[in-house]
């Protein structure tokens, strides 16, 4: 079940569950306890019920630690390399992370929870994972950067950052949250006959990216030794990166 919310910072109007202790606003990133009244076993011990409010206590200051508000996560210190046909700024580090989401908030034919999602991503990235907001780029529509839109253009220069320069010991992470379709396989080379695709924002103008695109543009580039994570969240999404093998739980 999920619930309306106006950010008190940015007035940013967003869902959430109602099950989730901890809302983050996914413009500002202003962290926001959830007072949704919730039914609650009677407590069991005497350090039961003081010790509730202290792990919530201690849960918002870890967060607020792990998360620094921003209006553009990862946009300050970086700025897309001329290969991408951008501004050339930044460095490119040990660790590198293209998040996507989109929520498609104009069409009928929206996604709540897609945007939450990438920056959920983010959290785990720098907290767990020692990644960097420097070295991520962060596209859904509520940046205020044209760049980090997710069209198609920009989600495809963002693909070649990501493997820009890639040398052994790299760990890249590209996760999509959106559609995903697929077309008839023109190059006839799928076993079903079609090519899996991701829905960029303006898809329906400019078309979809197919897998044989993602392979050529993140699996084909990498050197040995460099690691890519691949997390899309998307129907359609099983063989997205069109790698030769893959996994059959049937067998």
């Amino acid at each position: 079940m999920e619930i309306k919310i106006i950010c008190h910072r940015c007035k940013q109007k967003f869902s959430a569950s109602t099950t989730t202790e901890i809302i983050i606003c996914p413009q500002c990133r202003t962290v926001i306890p959830n007072r949704t009244p919730r039914k609650q076993s009677p407590p069991s011990g005497g350090h039961y019920g003081s010790s509730i409010p202290s792990l919530i206590d201690n849960l918002l200051k870890k967060l607020c630690l792990a998360l620094k508000p921003a209006t553009a996560p990862g946009l300050s210190s970086f700025v897309y390399p001329k290969s991408c046909g951008l501004d050339n700024v930044g460095t490119l580090g040990n660790k590198r992370a293209v998040l996507c989401g989109v929520s498609y908030k104009k069409w009928k034919y929206k996604l709540k929870g897609t945007i939450n999602d990438v920056f959920n991503m983010r959290a785990l990235l720098i907290q767990y994972y020692e990644y960097r907001d420097e070295n991520m780029l962060i596209l859904t529509e509520e940046q205020p950067d044209a760049r980090l839109i997710p069209t198609k253009a920009n989600i495809e220069s963002s693909l070649k950052w990501l493997v820009k320069d890639c040398r052994s010991g790299d760990s890249l992470v590209f996760y999509y949250s959106g559609h995903g379709l697929r077309q008839p396989d023109f190059e006839d080379d799928e076993i079903d006959g079609f090519d899996e695709t991701i829905c960029p924002v303006d898809f329906l103008k400019e078309g979809m990216i197919v897998d044989n695109d993602i392979y050529k543009t993140i699996v084909q580039p990498l050197t040995e030794g460099v690691r890519l994570h691949a997390i899309v969240d998307a129907c359609h999404s099983g063989t997205i990166l069109d790698l030769e093998h893959y996994y059959d739980n049937n067998e």
